[in-house]
């Protein structure tokens, strides 16, 4: 890929990985962008994870369910299924990466039909979380870019960071005009995200690098946030479990079975 069509999935978080080889100081954002697509399994990851959304007012709610995630042919493919509380049990959310954009799709339970996710639409919230439907991919480590650049070298929690400024790619249709990123060195995975609606931080992507921990090969986070800075809301992720380099049927990524089974 050129550096103008950089493009990289966080399929985060909510997976992530450290390649054999790791980003150095002077590394151009092509390699640091190439590090992190490498923090996504070619074969699929399993996590159990845990969302609690907190709103402005301190009330909770607790969605638990598995993500699952591979790369196919360098795209990234992500279904994530609800398994409580018991009125969403049977939800479900597919995003498959394509050379064009994204693909985005919801299995709503109540009604027994899927439907796609289109244009602005990708801005909603996730079952009334902090994550919007495109932030999956912050999940996953993953993020797109239409350009950008390596603005330096600096440090967070006491850990060696790329400074990284992304611009969305005009056919991802976001509501964001730019992202700060704060890239690890050591595993290539994102500890802190900033997503920009003009000059003001709308939403923020915060990793807890204590959390790093590893499954076979791979590393992940183990806690991470989401935080809406605008309304005061924030959604926390953790992770439970972790199945890395198993072997699932296709249909976990297709838009016409992604929702059916465990």
């Amino acid at each position: 890929m050129g550096k103008g069509k950089a493009r990289m999935r966080l399929a985060a978080v909510m997976l992530a990985a450290m390649p054999t080889t790791l980003a150095f100081a002077d590394e151009p954002l092509d390699a640091v962008l190439s590090c992190m697509r490498a923090n996504v399994p070619q074969s699929v990851q399993i996590k159990e994870v845990e969302l609690t959304a907190v709103d402005r007012v301190g009330s909770k709610r607790v969605l638990r369910g598995r993500l699952y995630g591979q790369r196919e042919k360098e795209q990234l493919r992500t279904s994530l299924k609800i398994a409580a509380p018991p009125d969403l049990a049977g939800a479900a959310y597919l995003l498959r990466e394509k050379g064009d954009g994204d693909e985005m799709y919801m299995y709503v339970p109540a009604l027994q039909r899927v439907r796609r996710i289109t244009g602005t639409g990708s801005d909603g919230s996730l079952w009334g979380t902090d994550l919007s439907y495109g932030d999956v991919k912050q999940i996953n480590n993953a993020f797109s870019a239409g350009g950008g650049a390596v603005d330096g070298q600096g440090e967070l929690d006491g850990r060696p960071v790329h400074l990284l400024t992304l611009v969305p790619d005009p056919a991802e249709d976001s509501r964001y005009a730019s992202m700060k990123v704060w890239v690890d060195q050591q595993t290539c995975v994102s500890l802190r995200a900033d997503f920009y609606e003009g000059s003001t931080v709308r939403k923020r992507w915060s990793a807890d690098p204590a959390s790093l921990a590893r499954a076979g090969k791979h590393w992940y986070v183990g806690r991470a946030t989401m935080s809406d800075l605008v309304e005061g809301t924030s959604t926390s992720l953790r992770v439970l479990g972790v199945s890395s380099d198993v072997d699932l049927a296709g249909r976990y990524f297709n838009p016409q079975t992604f929702y059916l089974g465990s």
